[in-house]
C-alpha cells in the first residue's frame, strides 16, 4: 500500500527537483565557459560582419563575451534576479567602441540575440545528456527560458544606453563633425571631388599624405589621452617638415588616426619619426603607412598603418613602440595576426619543439632565422649577430635538432614561421 502525500508537499518536493537541474546546468555551463564563448564569438564574427573590424575590436568582442557569460552564468548559480545585474565593464567599454566606429545599433542588438540563442542551444545540449524524464525537462525548460530572456533583455537595454549616450557625446561639436567626415572619407572606395571632400575636413588631399595611427596604451584608471595626442602629432608634424598642418581625428580616448602632408613624396619618413620618437618621454605607440598621393594614397596611407598597428602590441608587449609598413616582414606578420590561434597551431606544427616559448629556443629561432634570411651563409650570419662562426653553426645545428627533421622539403614555411615568431613572440609560442 502507497503512503500517502500531501499535494501540497509534491508541488514543494517538484520545485525543489527543478531548481536543483537548473542550478545543475548552470555549474555545467560555468565549467565549460571558454568553450561556450568561443562558440558564441565565432557565431558573432559570422554573422555580423561589423563586429569583425581589427584586432582590438576582436578583443574587445571576446571580452565582452566572457563578461557578459560570466555575469549571467554568475546571476544564474546563485539566483540573483534580474533586476540587480549589471552589464560587465567590458561590454560597456565594447559597446562604446561600436558607437565611436559607427556601428549601427542593430548589429549590436542583434549581437544579444545571437548569443541567447548560442546559450539557448548548449542549454538544450545539457538537458539532453541529463537524461531527464519529459515533464522534468519540461518544467526545467519552463523554468530557464524566461530566466535567460531576463537577464539578456535587462544587460542589452543597459548597454543600448551606453550605445546611445557615447554616439550622441561624440557628434557634438565641429571636431567630432569632422572625425565623422573622414570616417565617410575613408570608408568609401569609388572616386570623389577632391576638392569639395578637402573643404568638408579643413585638409588638402592633393597632395602627398603619410598616414599614422597614435595610441598610448590603456590603463585600467582609462582617461582620454585625445588632447595629448594632438599635441604630439602637431609637434611631430613640425619637427618632420610637413608643407602644411597635419590632420589629426580621435579614434577613441586612447588612440587617434593623423596624416601628415607634403607636396612630393618624401623619403626616410619613418627614420625621421623613429629619430623624433627618440628624443621624446611622452612617446605613443606609432604605425606607420607608405606615403600615398591624393585621396586613393589618403586611404591606402592609413589602411597599411592600421595594419602595422595590429601587429604593434605583439611586438611591443604592451609599451609604445614605433612601426611602419616599410620594416621587413611586417605586413607579411599582419596577415599572419588575423588569427592567432591559427597561427600559434601552424607554428608549434612547422617548428616543433623549436617553438618552445624559452629564452634558449628563442636564441636558436632568430640564429636561424638569421642564418636562413642570409642564405644559408654561416659567414654573413654571423656577421650580423655579432658571433663568432662556430656559435652560429652550432646554434643552427641544435636549431634543427630541437625541431626534429631537416628544412630542405619546407624552407619557405619554416622562414615564415620563424618571422612569425619574431614579430609575435609568446602569442604563437606553446
Amino acid at each position: 500500500m502507497s503512503r500517502w502525500v500531501a499535494p501540497s508537499r509534491l508541488i514543494k518536493s517538484e520545485t525543489i527537483a527543478v531548481e536543483g537541474q537548473v542550478a545543475d546546468i548552470a555549474a555545467r555551463l560555468a565549467a565549460d565557459a571558454a568553450a561556450v564563448c568561443a562558440t558564441i564569438r565565432s557565431t558573432l564574427e559570422e554573422h555580423i560582419p561589423e563586429l569583425r573590424g581589427d584586432s582590438r575590436t576582436r578583443s574587445m568582442l571576446d571580452a565582452s563575451v566572457h563578461g557578459t557569460v560570466d555575469t549571467l552564468l554568475h546571476a544564474w548559480r546563485h539566483e540573483i534576479a534580474a533586476d540587480r545585474v549589471t552589464a560587465p565593464a567590458a561590454s560597456v567599454e565594447h559597446a562604446r567602441r561600436l558607437a565611436q566606429h559607427d556601428v549601427p545599433v542593430g548589429a549590436l542588438m542583434r549581437a544579444y540575440r545571437l548569443g541567447q540563442r548560442v546559450l539557448t542551444e548548449r542549454i538544450f545540449a545539457e538537458l539532453r545528456a541529463m537524461q531527464l524524464n519529459s515533464a522534468t525537462r519540461v518544467a526545467v525548460i519552463e523554468s530557464v527560458t524566461p530566466l535567460l530572456f531576463a537577464y539578456i533583455d535587462r544587460v542589452s537595454q543597459e548597454i543600448v544606453t551606453v550605445y546611445e549616450a557615447e554616439r550622441e557625446h561624440r557628434l557634438e561639436g565641429p571636431g567630432r563633425v569632422r572625425a565623422l567626415r573622414v570616417r565617410e572619407l575613408l570608408s568609401g572606395s569609388s572616386p570623389l571631388d577632391a576638392e569639395a571632400a578637402s573643404a568638408a575636413i579643413g585638409y588638402p588631399l592633393r597632395l602627398h599624405h603619410v598616414g599614422l595611427i597614435v595610441w598610448f596604451p590603456r590603463t585600467a584608471a582609462g582617461g582620454d589621452d585625445t588632447s595629448r595626442l594632438q599635441r604630439f602629432v602637431r609637434e611631430l608634424s613640425a619637427a618632420a617638415g610637413t608643407d602644411t598642418d597635419a590632420l589629426f581625428t580621435p579614434d577613441d580616448p586612447g588612440s587617434g588616426w593623423a596624416w601628415l602632408p607634403y607636396r612630393s613624396a618624401p623619403t626616410g619618413i619613418a627614420r625621421r619619426i623613429r629619430e623624433f620618437a627618440g628624443t621624446r618621454t611622452d612617446t605613443p605607440g606609432i604605425a606607420i603607412g607608405a606615403p600615398g598621393a591624393g585621396v586613393d594614397g589618403f586611404r591606402r596611407s592609413h589602411r597599411q598603418a592600421m595594419q602595422a598597428r595590429g601587429v604593434a602590441p605583439a611586438v611591443a608587449g604592451g609599451h609604445p613602440t614605433v612601426v611602419s609598413v616599410d620594416d621587413p616582414g611586417l605586413m607579411a606578420a599582419a596577415l599572419l595576426g588575423g588569427d592567432l590561434g591559427t597561427t600559434r597551431t601552424w607554428v608549434c606544427d612547422v617548428l616543433g619543439r623549436l617553438a618552445a616559448d624559452t629564452p634558449g629556443d628563442d636564441r636558436l629561432r632568430e640564429t636561424l632565422r638569421v642564418f636562413l634570411g642570409a642564405g644559408s651563409s654561416y659567414k654573413a650570419a654571423a656577421q650580423e649577430l655579432g658571433l663568432h662562426f662556430n656559435t652560429v653553426k652550432y646554434r643552427v645545428r641544435r636549431a634543427l635538432d630541437r625541431r626534429g627533421r631537416p628544412i630542405e622539403a619546407d624552407r619557405l614555411d619554416v622562414e615564415i614561421a620563424l618571422l612569425a615568431c619574431r614579430w609575435f613572440g609568446s602569442a604563437v609560442l606553446e
